[in-house]
């Protein structure tokens, strides 16, 4: 695959990105995370500004770039990863909205499983619906390492919309509520999906920034500089 690198999209060398890439959304957010909890991080791609790091944390290599907004970057990102750079597994660090109104702002969700308003698994040839879900090896740590934090980490399904102002909502927040679905995000779908495919590991660690149902949230730079527990969860399981 080294042929295929560096791409369109990416600077990067072979042998550049560790073995496990966390995936904010936010190159900001990623450089947050590279100058706070890595050692000797490297600036190994800043392609249209998506910034991408590799350093050491607890003396591991680990690496974190951000994937931009919405499912077509996150699918162009992933998929060169883990096809193109020999990354074996992902982690989504980003913000959420809340759906389940018994959830708090900054709560910590994992999402099992991810639905979606999107046709990006349709060019996988399954004509139905699919709901791909996350890796249940790194479900299982990310549980175990948030009890070891004293995080209270929420699990259950999430909501990747292709739609930010979407006209539907709230009534299809309401159907996803009954249906028990946690938040809605924009990406965690064409991430599961990549993973599926490439026969690598996902999951999507996000924290709760707003509440689309009653106006409720947290400013852009509280997202990008204090959400920090899910950066200490993922980067635990790394």
């Amino acid at each position: 695959m080294s042929s295929n690198i560096p791409t369109a999209h990416n600077s990067a060398r072979k042998g550049d990105f560790a073995r496990t890439v966390l995936m904010p959304g936010d190159p900001l957010r990623a450089k947050f995370i590279a100058d706070t909890f890595l050692e000797e991080a490297k600036l190994v791609n800043n392609v249209r500004g998506i910034q991408g790091y590799t350093g050491l944390y607890k003396g591991k290599p680990v690496s974190v770039m951000a994937s931009g907004m919405g499912m077509p970057t996150m699918g162009i990102y992933s998929y060169e990863l883990y096809n193109f750079y020999d990354v074996e597994q992902i982690i989504r660090v980003g913000s959420a909205g809340m759906i389940r109104q018994d959830l708090k702002l900054r709560d910590v969700v994992a999402g099992m499983s991810a639905y979606s308003n999107s046709n990006y698994g349709v060019q996988f040839g399954f004509h139905g619906n699919l709901a791909p879900a996350a890796d249940f090896g790194l479900l299982m740590q990310a549980h175990e390492a948030a009890k070891k934090l004293g995080i209270d980490l929420k699990a259950g399904p999430i909501f990747s919309s292709d739609v930010f102002y979407d006209e539907t909502v709230p009534a299809a927040s309401e159907v996803l509520e009954k249906l028990g679905v946690l938040c809605v995000e924009m990406e965690a779908y064409a991430l599961y999906l990549n993973a599926a495919r490439a026969g690598k590991k996902a999951l999507a660690l996000l924290t709760i920034s707003d509440n689309p149902k009653t106006g409720e949230g947290v400013s852009s730079e509280d997202r990008q500089l204090t959400f920090t527990q899910m950066m200490e969860i993922a980067l635990e399981i790394a």
